[in-house]
């Protein structure tokens, strides 16, 4: 079974695990590119994967029920509501994100190719 490791590493991680579990969080994006660096494919609807916590160890199963790669420019409300993050508009959604991914050293552009999942949670602790 493939892992996912949501945001950074530290509290971030924290938060947006316990979002996963307390049902808040159906949804996250990640850059495309990150995919290319890894040497993995795509997740696929139907696959199971291990939601896992800042020490790596799993603690949640979560099914992918969605995959889509768009623009960034092109990610919907419904998606970025979807991520249950507390944003109250695309535009708030668009500003966290590129801050975030400015701060890892990889803005994006409108055109910046992402990779949005959506998930329900199978199992947890």
């Amino acid at each position: 079974m493939r892992a996912l490791e949501l945001g950074t590493q530290g509290e971030v991680r924290v938060e947006l695990n316990s979002l996963v579990l307390a049902g808040k969080k159906i949804a996250t994006t990640g850059l495309l590119e990150e995919y290319a660096g890894e040497t993995e494919g795509l997740e696929y609807p139907g696959e199971r994967l291990a939601l896992l916590d800042n020490d790596g160890e799993a603690i949640a199963t979560l099914e992918i029920t969605g995959v889509e790669v768009r623009p960034f420019i092109e990610v919907t409300w419904e998606h970025a509501a979807a991520e249950g993050e507390g944003d109250v508009s695309l535009e708030e959604w668009r500003a966290g994100h590129r801050r975030f991914w400015s701060r890892i050293g990889t803005p994006v552009e409108d055109d910046t190719p992402l990779v949005c999942l959506t998930f329900r949670l199978t199992a947890s602790p």
